[in-house]
């Protein structure tokens, strides 16, 4: 079945309803050295140039843009996560390590849920200058920092990017906010992300596809075209939303358990929600 599209916003955020009150709960701006009263409005997307993603030159991150972080920070806690894969370090590798914390002391999985990364988040990068920039914040134990050096390749023909090695892990939340288009190596016939014309096509989750669990959540910051790659390629039963207001995309993969030990992992994750999902969709 090709990824249907279908608006996962009341199950994905249905309890998100204010971000001044989630911030008073889990005050992660503290950790990120976001002072309140100078950010302006919490829940208001923050704008950016035309050129301002696409500098080749940009040596500083980026501020925190707080609704995103906000929202990744819930995703996590809602949907219990226990393993987060990431591409692409930054201000969200602090987040998860917060909403990993907040997980591994306010849950209590299974006693036999087998995760042999449980509370754990694996970021990839192959720029090493961010990677200490990132080792500079106040990270979480549960945060892992893996280095790597990507390519221009092709799969199954098409154009994309690809990191060399990826963290051995099974995650059910991965986030896509890296690679940035400029720091792939190499060219296809003549053809590279590195111009402020491209877009960054990053094919990493396609090879490992079938070794994701039901449940997965898939997570890209923007990178639209780089969504609409994933879509026409993924093979499994994949539930698409393209979050305009949010401008994020976000996948989940909605299939039946693969066994007992996958349907105790989904039954303390995600509970009957996934599998009414699984129902309607799958």
């Amino acid at each position: 079945m090709p990824c249907v599209s279908a608006n996962l916003g009341p199950a994905l955020f249905g309890t998100l309803t204010d971000y001044p009150s989630y911030l008073e709960r889990y005050p992660l701006h503290e950790t990120l050295g976001v002072d309140l009263n100078a950010y302006g409005s919490i829940a208001e997307k923050v704008e950016k140039t035309a050129m301002e993603s696409v500098d080749p030159s940009r040596t500083t991150p980026f501020a925190a843009e707080l609704d995103d972080l906000i929202r990744l920070h819930h995703l996590v806690v809602s949907r219990k996560v226990t393993t987060v894969l990431e591409f692409g370090v930054g201000k969200s590798t602090a987040v998860f390590g917060l909403a990993l914390e907040v997980n591994r002391i306010e849950f209590n999985p299974p006693t036999d849920l087998r995760r042999a990364n449980l509370h754990e988040c694996h970021s990839v990068d192959n720029n090493a200058e961010w990677i200490e920039v990132c080792r500079d914040m106040k990270l979480s134990e549960r945060v892992s920092l893996h280095h790597s050096e990507c390519q221009m390749t092709t799969l199954g023909g098409r154009i994309c990017t690809l990191y060399e090695s990826l963290p051995n892990v099974c995650p059910d939340l991965i986030y896509v906010d890296g690679p940035d288009q400029f720091s792939p190596v190499g060219e296809i016939r003549g053809v590279s992300t590195r111009s402020v014309d491209r877009v960054p096509m990053a094919g990493d989750l396609l090879p490992i596809e079938h070794f994701l669990l039901p449940g997965t959540l898939i997570v890209l910051d923007g990178r639209t075209a780089n969504a609409r790659f994933l879509a026409s390629n993924l093979q499994r039963n994949w539930v698409h939303w393209h979050s305009t207001e949010f401008d994020q995309h976000f996948f989940e993969l909605v299939e039946p358990p693969l066994g007992r030990i996958n349907s105790d992992q989904l039954d303390y994750c995600l509970g009957e929600g996934y599998l009414e999902r699984v129902n309607h969709w799958g």
